[in-house]
């Protein structure tokens, strides 16, 4: 069975333009929640990529779905690809990769392998997944589901909400928080540099962070600092 929705809106690409300057680790910081699963990560980890999550759950071994919906894709979309448990068949290669980009694509996100990684990486195209697998999927037309809400990396990801990809990872935000979240992440990142100066000038990190005085209070010895 075949389930397809509308397209979300896109998130406005203002706010995409802030989150884009910002790096997952630095929201890492600031959040606990909206990550993927670590196993997730990047073919090409020099980008760093932010886009409206547009999804897909296809089952198995079954790819009909995926082929379909890639010609459905804006600019500016990352796809969420939610493999249902299957960790085996590669479903995206060489051919999904050119479609996608094709499309106007921002990346694509899977919750399983991927085959051909030299084409994606000749395509220069932003992939994130579970490695490399030799084996396959087919077109089948078993089902699917196509812009539903989907599990990906252990997140549960909604059409239109903000994907935020890297190299150290993938976190999914809500519309409503994207652009909060966006704002705390560059303040923080704004600051890095003068703590590295101060590093640098001999201040130790553990002083400056507060780190030392919450350590030596808990032994007894706060007034020695």
């Amino acid at each position: 069975m075949f389930v397809l929705k509308d397209m979300p809106p896109q998130i406005d690409a203002h706010i995409l333009n802030k989150l884009r300057r910002t790096e997952t680790a630095t929201i890492g910081h600031l959040r606990q929640q909206g990550f993927m699963d670590r196993g997730i990560q990047a073919v090409l980890p020099e980008k760093r990529v932010a886009g409206t999550a547009v999804t897909v759950a296809i089952p198995g071994q079954d790819s009909a779905l995926l082929h379909h919906v890639l010609g459905l894709l804006r600019p500016g979309d990352v796809l969420v690809v939610d493999r249902l448990g299957d960790d085996r068949h590669a479903c995206w290669g060489g051919g999904v990769t050119c479609a996608a980009q094709a499309s106007g694509a921002a990346a694509g996100i899977i919750d399983g392998p991927c085959t051909d990684a030299s084409a994606v990486r000749e395509m220069d195209f932003p992939l994130w997944c579970r490695g490399p697998s030799p084996i396959t999927t087919r077109l089948y037309g078993i089902g699917g589901a196509f812009n539903t809400p989907v599990s990906c990396g252990g997140v549960t990801v909604r059409p239109g909400d903000a994907v935020l990809a890297d190299e150290s990872g993938v976190v999914v935000l809500a519309p409503e928080i994207t652009e909060a979240v966006a704002d705390a992440a560059l303040a923080k990142q704004d600051r890095e540099p003068e703590t590295f100066a101060r590093i640098r000038a001999g201040e130790k990190l553990g002083e400056i962070s507060g780190a030392s005085k919450m350590v030596l209070a808990k032994l007894g010895k706060e007034d020695s600092v």
